[in-house]
This record gives structure tokens, C-alpha cells and sequence, in this order.
């Protein structure tokens, strides 16, 4: 990661967060790993940004600048994550077909997965084509809250 870069922590309710900002723009987001640096105005507003999606304001990621470092590929999976609104789940090849590559599932499991920026490029908004949860690098216990506290606050009664 570059050494420019300004970091924060945040505390959730699921575990602290610890996040990289380069340029203005979120670049890691992360589960645990390290903080170095200084939170600077631009990981503050960021952060910001977080603690109010948490607060139950579900559109402040929509408001969150991303800049992951990754292939053509990766970023074209990401950008359409960011397309998938709170409360909603697609199954691995919805996803492949919404970035033109239906074939490609074990593909975009893979971007899916490499996703540096959790939660705001929401990963855990993709599930099994059964409608299981699958996999999630932050654990299924958070996957799972993360849906459940989407679904909650649009006043989705039933999760998957």
C-alpha cells in the first residue's frame, strides 16, 4: 500500500475496522491488518461515512469514493457490487451475467472475493445460486449481520 495513504479505525458492531484512504478515495478496507499512518481530513470524512451507514444510513456507501487496486476484470465485478442495492442479494452468476461473462462464475467468485473494500463494494451481497450465504473473508457471522442490518432498516422481514 502506498506510504501517502491516511488511515482510520472504526469502531462496529461487529469488529473494528481499520481502512486506507489514497487521493481521496477508499483504497483497503479491512477486518484487522494494519493502521499505519494519520487520519487525515479525507479518511475522517470517510470514516464518517461508514459510521452512518452502520448508523442505520444504508445510502452513505453509495457517497463513499473507492479506488481498489486491481485488474480490468476485478474492477468491472466491483463496479457492478456497487449496483446491487442494500436489502438485495444476487447468486455468483447473476453477478456473471450483469458483467457480461455468464460463463465466468468461478471468475467472479474470485474478484468477488479479492474485493480490497468490504462492506462499501458490498461482497456480501452475493450468495449461492441456492440462496446460502457462501463464503465471506470477514466470516459468515458478519456476512449475515450485514444483510440482516440492510434488510432491517428497509423493513425486510425475512433474510435467506
Amino acid at each position: 500500500m502506498d506510504e501517502a495513504a491516511a488511515a482510520f479505525r472504526l469502531a462496529t458492531p461487529i469488529g473494528e475496522l481499520m481502512g486506507r484512504v489514497r487521493g481521496g478515495a477508499l483504497c483497503a478496507l479491512d477486518w484487522a491488518g494494519d493502521s499505519r499512518g494519520r487520519e487525515g481530513a479525507e479518511a475522517a470524512a470517510l470514516r464518517r461515512r461508514l459510521e452512518a451507514y452502520f448508523a442505520g444510513e444504508l445510502e452513505a456507501l453509495d457517497e463513499i469514493p473507492v479506488d481498489p487496486p486491481g485488474t480490468e476484470f476485478q474492477r468491472k465485478v466491483w463496479q457492478a457490487l456497487r449496483r446491487i442495492p442494500p436489502g438485495r442479494t444476487v447468486s455468483y452468476s447473476e453477478l456473471a451475467r450483469a458483467v457480461g461473462f455468464p460463463s465466468a462464475v468461478r471468475a467472479v467468485g474470485t474478484a468477488n472475493g479479492r474485493n480490497p473494500v468490504p462492506i462499501v463494494i458490498p461482497c456480501h451481497r452475493v450468495v449461492r445460486s441456492d440462496g446460502s450465504l457462501g463464503g465471506y473473508g470477514g466470516g459468515l457471522d458478519r456476512k449475515r449481520w450485514l444483510l440482516d442490518h440492510e434488510r432491517a432498516r428497509l423493513g425486510i422481514l425475512f433474510s435467506r
